[in-house]
Parts: C-alpha cells; structure tokens; sequence
C-alpha cells in the first residue's frame, strides 16, 4: 500500500502539494480524476495514475477512475458528466490549460453541478515553465466561480477536502487555485479519514441542462443567487482569518495564497505590530468581514502576486464604507505585478511602508560571471536530429512555426528551429497563416501528444484551404516534456490498464492528407531527404518523426547497448559539426581545442557518428568498439 492511500487519521506524512491536493480528494471519496498533464500542475494526475496502477497490477479496484484526457477541455466535460450522476469529481490542469477548458467552465457555471467537483487551476508566476503567467483568479471573476487559495500542502489537503462539501452545497464546481511554490512545495500533512467512493451514480434528465439561450437566461440568475450564497460561507469560513503579530495596532496587512507565509515571516522578523487577513476563500471574498478590517485599519498593505484583484476590491470597499485608510500595495508602487513574490521582496515593502529597518542584507553581488545554464534538448533526444535533417534539406530563410514540448528547445543556438509559438497546437495554424502571407517555405513543429491535443484542427485546415506547408509531427511515445504520462498514441493508460494505441500516421491520413512521409529521425540521411520530398510537394504535406524518447529508452537498455560513443583523434578533423552545427550536449571542446565526448552523458544513440564527414567517431565499450 502507498502511504498516502493509508486510512490513518493519526499519522502525519511529508507530502509535496500536489500530493496534498490528491490525498485530499481521497479523504473527499473523490470518484473520477481527470487531467491533462501540465506543470506545475502534473504530480496530482501522476499521483492518481500511480495509485490506480499499483491497484491494477493487483487486481484491486483503486475505488476511482483516471485518466490522462486528450486536453483540458476534453477533461473538464468527462469530470462534469460524472458530476451530473451524482459522483465528485476532481479535474486539474495548469493555468494555460483553464483558456482551452473555459468554452465549457463558462457555461457549466450556469448549469451548476451535482457531485461535488474541485478544477484545480495550476499558476505559474515568474514563467517558470509556462509561455504567460496569467492571473486566473480573473476567471473566478470571469465566471462566477467560488475560489480558494491554500497556503500550505497541508491547507491545500483540507481545502480540497471540504471543497468537495462547498461544491455540493452551493451546486457549483470549486476553482482551487495554487501556484507553482504551492504545488512543489513539500510539507507535513496530518491524514484524516478517507471516506468511501460511491463508484456509480445516475444521471438524471432535466431540460435545464441543455444550454440553450432560453435556458441561459434562468440559469444566469440562478447562478447570482448561488453567488450571494458563497459569499455567506465565505462569511464563516475557517480559511478566512485575522493572525495578529506583535501588540494591538491599526494596521493591516490583507494578502492570500503563498504570500500568507512571507508575509508572517517578514512581520515577524521586522518585529511589526500588525494584523493579517489572510483570505483564503477569495472569491467571493467575505465582504462583511473585510469592510470590518478596513474600518479597523488606519494602513492596509495588499500582498498578493500577479495582478491587483484584492487590492482592487479592498479599494472598492473603502470607499463604499467611507473609510480614509491608506491603501498601499501594487497601485502606490511599493509592490510589482510581476513575477512571483519572495521573502525579500516583503521585507522591502514593508520596510518602506512602515518605515522600519530592513534587517535582511542585499545579496551579495559576485564579481566572476557564472555561466549560463539554459535547459536543453537531452544527449540522444531524436529531436535534435530531426531538426539538424529539416535544416539540411530546407531552404535559407524557412520558417519554422513550433509548439509546446520539450521540442520547444530547439529555437536555441546552435540548431536555432523555432520561430513563433503562441500556444498549445498554435504551430500548424500558424503554418496556414504564414502560407499565404509570404512566398517562404513554411516547416511547422509538433509532438504527439500536442497532436492529440490541439493539433488536428489546424491539419484540417491545411488540407481544406490547400495551404502549401510541411507540418512536422515529432512522435516520440510519450507526454515526455511534463514526466511521460501516456496519451491516445501509447498503448497503455493512466490506470494502467492496455489501450487502443492510436496510430498518428492514421489519423493524418483520414483528414485528407496526401503526401505523408514516415522516418525514423536517428537516420539523418533519409530523414533529409524525406523533408526535401514534403518540401517540393505543393500542398499540406506531413512528416511524421517517430522515435521513442531517449529517457526511458535509456532505462530499458542493457548496460552493453548503453555502450558511449568515442571520437578517434588522429581521424577527426576538428570541423566542430559535432558541436557548432547539431549542438548534443555530451560533446565538448576541452581546453587544448580538441573535441571529446563526455560519457557520463552520451546514450550511445550514434547521430554523432552519422553526421561526421570523416568517421571519427566510433562506439566505444559496445559489440562494435574498433
């Protein structure tokens, strides 16, 4: 048994908050998960996927279904459903993913829910790894969804939990949002009781859950009356509370989410009198309560990352209440709307704000540069080679639209193929925009699992306009870029359990696709030359580049067939193609000039030796070492 399946209400276990947010569902007899995964959102899937595949290499029945969903919209609908029978669901994604389930959350507000269900809204300030770092406490706005705000893995277990119970209560789904230092964040959690799951529910018709106009317009007021019923438990609830720092005083400090915890820390350490609304039901906010701070408070400082929600409100309300208090946070340029928030950037505000010593010194500026550490394509990632075969058969001046994934790395020096990029499934739309717009060879960039997600559509279009493009499909079997969860071209499933593995290959050639080029990208001769192929075709052509990622090609493999590959000195010309040109990051120039390879990285998968023009590179400690 996994620990954190356990059924111990005493024991207190360490768990990321990721993790939290599924043992909580658990403790809630959460009945279906769905997802599609996207950091910093992903270990909650994950967590769901290991549980119900231990259960199924036992025979046992986990007491859920998971599943890796073909997108995010796709997710949201199968969670809804199962709500609508009575069930509780639980549906996560990353910030970027709640744009392409919004078609359905705007609308399923309307139609409230059934069962309970928690859409766990991944943000990801500071960027890091996501192309924007929206504010998506503006789609509890947007859309009338309660929302709450954990603090700590063991908040964010408890939140979900008695979610659940808001959710069924109110009849509408709960937007849990956290952000990336919350989701990996590791903590202490005290369990409490997992209840039952109910496994099966029923569905019950009602003409009102057709969104129609007609129906639109009783279910909008329906949804403000449900609203002005969440804001009375926001009213009462725990996660909203006032923790007083130092002796009594009138000034306040409002702030939620990750925040909290700085903001406790700092005031502490700045030895502040101060007291701190920490809201963590914040949409509705507890207006009640926060008009009585305001009126408590002569200064009020709003922490909160990203954009200016609460401060905006608080604002709103001070004036509602005819109070003089000195708002101060985002708008009086004490605090950013970018990035994330740390301790220090606190205690420079509050330093300021409340004219007190700055203890914490200013990091110390080191006079050597350190080297710059970009991410990059991994030793033996066949994209790499794919990407060195399209640069070699295309002409000067292509365009290379590309899309989400570890792919993504290929924009960087030395291979240098990516040039726009808005989102997931953009590259061949944008391919189709490009085709008839300029007179330039246009050569797009895919994975599988994007395919699957948002890639066909703009397939479709290519071939119904006839637009003259080359969409590269690079299928590596796997969602490698957010930890090789399985998608409709694997041939297993979140649960564990066989599936029908869905053929890329067949697919583009149902949506009309004529010239269609299948390669295997670790031979970089046929690869050039079937990219030349889809490059002379007038038309939509597609290459699909099928390869398994390295990574778990690596684990497979015997220790012989991981034998690294070797340059031979008196052969090798020091071209530097090796490094300059095809960029793998197991090839180095030592100090006297000379080229090596550095075998703690190389995964022996011989494009180096294919694309040498002098055979020097050779397998070495393998059947073929010379």
């Amino acid at each position: 048994m996994m620990e954190i399946t356990e059924d111990n209400v005493r024991k207190q276990i360490l768990l990321l908050g990721n993790e939290a947010i599924a043992r909580g569902a658990l403790e809630a007899g959460v009945d279906v998960a769905t997802t599609y995964p996207g950091t910093p959102s992903s270990e909650i899937g994950d967590t769901f996927s290991k549980i119900a595949k231990q259960a199924t290499k036992q025979n046992k029945n986990p007491g859920f279904y998971f599943e890796y969903s073909t997108n995010e919209k796709v997710a949201l609908e199968i969670a809804a459903a199962a709500s609508f029978c009575g069930l509780r669901a639980l549906t996560c994604m990353k910030h970027v993913g709640l744009n392409v389930a919004s078609d359905v959350l705007m609308t399923y507000l309307y139609m409230g829910c059934k069962g309970g269900h928690i859409i766990v809204s991944a943000d990801d300030p500071y960027c890091h790894s996501s192309q924007n770092e929206q504010d998506n406490r503006y789609f509890a706005l947007f859309s009338n969804a309660p929302m709450l705000e954990p603090i700590t893995p063991q908040e964010a277990k408890e939140m979900t939990r008695i979610g659940f119970d808001i959710s069924e209560e109110l009849r509408l789904p709960i937007l849990l949002r956290t952000t990336t230092r919350l989701n990996h964040a590791r903590g202490p959690v005290n369990l409490s009781k997992l209840q039952k799951p109910r496994a099966t529910g029923q569905f019950e018709k009602d003409p009102l859950l057709v969104s129609t106009s007609v129906t639109a317009r009783i279910k909008h007021p329906v949804l403000l009356k449900k609203m002005e019923q969440a804001e009375k438990i926001s009213e009462k609830s725990p996660f909203n509370t006032i923790l007083n720092i130092g002796k009594p005083t009138d000034k306040g400090i409002v702030t939620s989410g990750i925040s909290v915890n700085y903001c406790k820390e700092v005031a502490e350490a700045l030895k502040l009198n101060v007291k701190i609304l920490k809201l963590g039901m914040t949409h509705p906010i507890p207006r009640k309560m926060c008009e009585q701070f305001i009126k408590s408070c002569n200064i009020i400082v709003v922490v909160e990352e990203l954009e200016p929600i609460l401060e905006q409100q608080f604002k709103a309300l001070a004036h509602a209440v005819k109070s003089d208090v000195r708002i101060y946070g985002k708008s009086t340029g004490h605090l950013s709307r970018l990035y994330e928030y740390t301790p220090d950037v606190i205690a420079d505000a509050f330093s300021k704000i409340f004219n007190v010593k700055n203890p914490f010194l200013r990091p110390v500026q080191l006079k050597l540069k350190l080297p710059s550490r970009p991410p990059t394509l991994c030793p033996g990632c066949s994209h790499r080679a794919t990407f060195y075969a399209v640069k070699k058969a295309a002409p000067k001046g292509t365009v290379y639209p590309t899309d989400i994934g570890c792919y993504v790395l290929g924009k960087a020096s030395p291979i240098e193929v990516g040039d726009l990029l808005f989102c997931m499934g953009s590259n061949a739309g944008t391919a189709c925009g490009l085709a008839v717009s300029t007179n330039q060879k246009i050569v797009s960039f895919m994975g599988d699992s994007t395919f699957f997600h948002s890639g066909i559509p703009p397939i479709i279009d290519a071939v119904h306009h006839n637009h003259d493009v080359v969409i590269t499909i690079l299928d590596n079997r796997t969602t490698a870029m957010t930890g090789h969860q399985p998608h409709p071209g694997t041939e297993y499933d979140g649960m564990g359990r066989l599936a029908k593995l869905i053929k890329v290959e067949d697919i583009v050639k149902g949506l009309g696709v004529e010239h269609i080029e299948i390669v295997d990208p670790n031979n970089i001769k046929e690869t050039v030359a079937a990219f030349k192929r889809a490059l002379d075709f007038k038309g939509p052509s597609v290459v699909i580049s099928i390869s398994p990622c390295i990574l778990p090609e690596i684990q497979r493999k015997s220790m012989e067939e991981n034998a690294v590959y070797h340059i031979d000195q008196e052969k090798c010309n020091q071209c530097k193609i090796c490094i300059d040109e095809f960029g793998c990051p197991a090839l180095y120039y030592a100090k006297d000039g000379i080229t090596y390879v550095d075998e703690t990285l190389c995964s022996g998968c011989g494009n180096c030796a294919e694309i040498c023009p002098f055979d020097a590179i050779y397998i070495k400690g393998g059947k073929n070492d010379r």
